[in-house]
């Protein structure tokens, strides 16, 4: 430290000396940094040469050392123990030198090397806010004009504001280094736990199954009972012999009888009480009958505590730091969980369960799931016996191996129901093959266990059975856990389907939360989750733009917030603010519309800028982008434009009747792309926004609602003309909905080809009630018409027929023995149909051959 204040002192002085002599000397990081752009030569300066002495040099060399020093004593200040760093650092290379370090060592260096790297990343943006500030300042000063020469003040204030900047970004800098630096040793130091690892799993020891281990490994079985006997006897011996037998005994006696009732009752008495529950009416009964369930897991660990507890009393179990007291604790609590999970997952009775299978099918499942419990259990307690008499591997797979055959069959016969196992009819095809999935693996683990475990992988056996059921275990927690989320929020009506959202994000939550269970389960450690969390939270590099999720989740709040906000505002002008205006209904949605884009816009402007993201990266995208626009999505852009012409120029507004492309209906919606119309039918038409610039529409109520209805009125030849247009006048004036002025007119149109035709014209107060203004007028019409005897005229036709004794055929002579046919019976070579009397007319009879039109004459 002495030495380091030296050579600062000596810098400064010197540097103070060159200034007094008008040698401008560079003091800055430039070697360090790489970032600093040099200030631009002076053309006039730079023809001359000045060549650098030994001294020059000194005082460079001198310079750039102090700055050195200056940033470590910065990154020092912020970091009180940076010494520590250096030797943790230097001993985490020598470890991983010598490549002979235990597993421990190298778990402890790692968990170190991961604290001072979460550090490290702390401090990379040290003397932030002082950068910004200076940073700011040279901007301020602007650059100087191309070929221009810059004041002295402004280029010597220029100078002294970089080298202030050098000096700040220095400790970040030296922060960044020592993170690169730890982040590489701990990359190093998991790729030795990873060798090691996989050489454990790989490694192949003797085989249970050869002959020449089991004289060891009974022997081993055999010291470990009868020593567990013998030592829980000499126990109770001793504690017989100086009267703690006598002390305890009503303690181990109250103990013993908590156990019993509790291991033996208690899941009955819960039993009873979900029954109850059931059965009656109360809100939630489903969520209720869970949580009394919950303690048919707490009651027998309770019970099982006091077994332990009380065996302890009477000296059967070591009273502390006994293996096998925990190992039947452990062994306990796995088959009540088991058994309560199976019975959760595949209910007694007449109810489903979660998974919806038949009663026999879930009470297989439920007996091959506990048994595996059971099972597991045994392992737990053989292999804490084996252990406790320091039995090796072999000697303990030997032990074990008949029972990890016997937990393969149950697995497997477990698995074969999970797959081909009837589903009931409500299960949908998604569920019918995660289950066939489910039971597949079930399956493969079963098989591929046990022949592990005798071909000598001992330790890679252990790593696939036991994470396979507990992976199985965790499935059905979370199966559990989603079906009471649907009951808390299913309806009373006791249909069981919520229809919600909420239950489908929460279980998606469940299961993402499990990921980091299940990777614990199958092996990984707890510093590799915290890397993965470290590698996520620093983000991913895309080009020059660094995305992290705290980017992402800012953009995705200031976005969120934007919106929200913007709907917010147009939400207060339609209701609030615009409708005080004078301004139409279809201004005030335009201003509207406007200003939720423009919201919008400028939320996800402020986001991207706020979250860091360059877009200037995204300027070669863009140019392609446009070309993709100018050939892909030429219509989708003409219709955008289209909308914000019809938003601007408002010629179709909200609630106007339009006709367009032959649909007529009320304008609902007016967005960016597209306008919805609703026909008289009640159906929506989807009509492009360019559609309604480019092409023909018609407004029938723009401005205002009044239009002309014209009614076609045809009378009888020989009526009374002015009685028939005063009648029609009447009508008119008499209808509410025609306004008085203009007035009604009944003109007289034409002379018809079976009427005299009429025209009624009028104006209508609101045309939106044409239809019915023209029902009630013509029901008016009809009525006054046949009150003054005016006939309605219907046109008339004439049929005129040739030849009409062809259509009758010839008449036969009668017979003579052949009585008279009757008139009413028609002969039967008469024709009956027009087919018929086509068929036997000739071409003669066809022709024009008489007076008359063409048509035949009709008149």
């Amino acid at each position: 430290m002495a030495l380091r204040q030296v050579v600062l002192t000596l810098a400064v002085a010197l540097s103070c000396g060159l200034w007094a002599q008008g040698a401008v000397a560079q003091i800055s990081l430039d070697g360090l940094l790489g970032t600093t752009e040099e200030p631009a030569a002076d053309p006039a300066a730079s023809e001359t040469v000045v060549e650098e002495t030994p001294a020059d040099e000194e005082a460079a060399e001198v310079a750039e050392d102090a700055a050195l020093l200056a940033a470590q004593a910065a990154l020092a200040a912020a970091i009180p123990d940076l010494a520590d760093w250096e030797s943790r650092v230097a001993a985490a290379e020598e470890l991983l030198r010598a490549g002979t370090g235990s597993q421990l060592n190298l778990t402890r260096t790692r968990e170190a090397l991961f604290g001072w790297r979460d550090r490290f990343q702390t401090l990379g943006a040290i003397n932030g806010g002082r950068m910004s500030t200076v940073q700011a300042q040279i901007d301020a000063l602007g650059q100087p004009a191309e070929g221009a020469e810059e004041q002295p003040a402004i280029a010597a204030r220029r100078a002294a504001l970089t080298a202030q900047l050098d000096d700040l970004r220095a400790p970040g800098i030296l922060a960044r280094e020592a993170y690169a630096r730890a982040n590489g040793l701990i990359a190093e130091v998991d790729s030795q736990l990873r060798t090691r690892e996989a050489a454990r799993l790989t490694a192949r020891g003797a085989s249970p199954l050869s002959p020449a281990a089991w004289p060891a490994a009974l022997s081993a079985a055999h010291d470990a009972f009868v020593g567990q006997i013998a030592s829980s006897v000499s126990r109770m011996q001793a504690s017989a012999a100086n009267g703690g037998l006598l002390r305890n005994g009503p303690f181990a006696v109250v103990y013993l009888g908590v156990a019993a009732v509790l291991l033996l009752q208690s899941r009955r008495w819960v039993a009873l009480l979900q029954g109850r529950v059931e059965r009656g009416r109360a809100r939630m009964r489903a969520v209720w009958s869970f949580l009394l369930s919950l303690w048919q897991i707490v009651l027998p660990t309770v019970g099982l505590s006091a077994l332990i507890l009380g065996l302890r009393q009477i000296g059967v179990l070591a009273r502390s730091g006994d293996t096998i007291s925990q190992a039947i604790f452990g062994a306990g609590f796995i088959i009540i969980t088991a058994r309560w999970l199976n019975e959760q997952l595949f209910p007694l009775g007449e109810r489903g369960g979660p998974l919806d299978y038949p009663n026999a099918i879930r009470a297989r499942i439920r007996r091959n799931g506990v048994s595996l419990g059971i099972g597991l259990a045994a392992v737990v307690v053989v292999t804490a016996l084996m252990r406790n008499v320091g039995a090796g591997d072999t000697a303990t797979g030997v032990i074990i191996l008949p029972v990890q055959v016997v937990l393969a069959v149950i697995l497997f016969r477990l698995g074969w129901l999970l797959r081909h196992a009837p589903l009931s009819a409500s299960a949908d095809g998604t569920s019918g093959r995660v289950r066939t999935l489910v039971g597949l693996s079930c399956m493969i683990v079963a098989v591929a266990t046990p022949l592990l475990a005798a071909a000598g992988f001992a330790a890679a056996s252990d790593a696939l059975f036991a994470p396979a059921v507990m992976t199985l275990a965790i499935l059905g927690v979370i199966i559990v856990l989603q079906r009471l989320v649907y009951d808390i929020y299913a309806p009373d009506d006791g249909t069981g389907d919520s229809g919600a959202l909420m239950p489908v994000l929460i279980g998606i939550g469940l299961f993402l939360l499990a990921v980091p269970v299940l990777a614990l389960i199958w092996g990984a450690r707890v510093t590799d989750l915290l890397e993965v969390w470290a590698q996520f939270r620093a983000g991913f590099q895309i080009g020059e733009t660094q995305i992290s999720p705290t980017d992402f989740m800012t953009f995705v709040l200031l976005f969120g917030g934007g919106y929200v906000l913007t709907q917010f505002v147009k939400r207060q002008l339609r209701t609030t603010i615009l409708p005080r205006t004078k301004l139409d209904l279809g201004g005030q949605n335009a201003i509207a519309a406007g200003v939720g884009y423009i919201g919008i816009t400028v939320a996800a402007l402020i986001a991207i800028t706020t979250a860091g993201i360059n877009l200037s990266s995204l300027a070669i995208v863009a140019g392609a982008l446009s070309v993709g626009i100018g050939f892909g999505l030429q219509t989708i852009v003409q219709n955008f434009v289209s909308g914000i012409i019809l938003l601007i120029e408002r010629p179709i507004a909200e609630g106007d009747m339009i006709e367009v492309n032959g649909q007529v209906g009320f304008v609902r919606n007016i967005s960016v792309r597209s306008t919805r119309i609703e026909t008289f039918d009640r159906t929506d038409v989807i009509v492009p926004n360019a559609d309604l610039i480019a092409g023909q529409v018609t407004n029938w109520t723009r401005g205002n609602l009044a239009g002309r209805l014209i009614l076609p009125v045809g009378v009888a030849y020989g009526s009374d003309v002015d009685a028939v247009r005063r009648i029609l006048l009447e009508v008119a004036n008499a209808h509410p909905m025609v306004i008085a002025e203009p007035g009604p007119q009944a003109l007289f149109m034409a002379f018809g080809e079976s009427s005299l035709s009429f025209e009624l014209r009028m104006i209508l107060r609101d045309v939106n009630w044409k239809v019915s203004a023209t029902d009630e007028m013509n029901r008016e019409i009809n009525r006054r018409f046949a009150e003054a005897g005016i006939a309605i005229a219907f046109p008339q036709r004439d049929l005129w027929l040739r030849n009409p004794e062809v259509l009758r055929g010839p008449v036969p002579a009668p017979a003579q023995n052949t009585p008279a046919q009757d008139p009413a019976v028609p002969d039967a070579a008469t024709p009956r149909t027009a087919a018929e009397a086509r068929s036997v007319m000739t071409s003669a009879d066809m022709g024009d051959t008489g007076g008359g039109d063409a048509d035949g004459g009709a008149r």
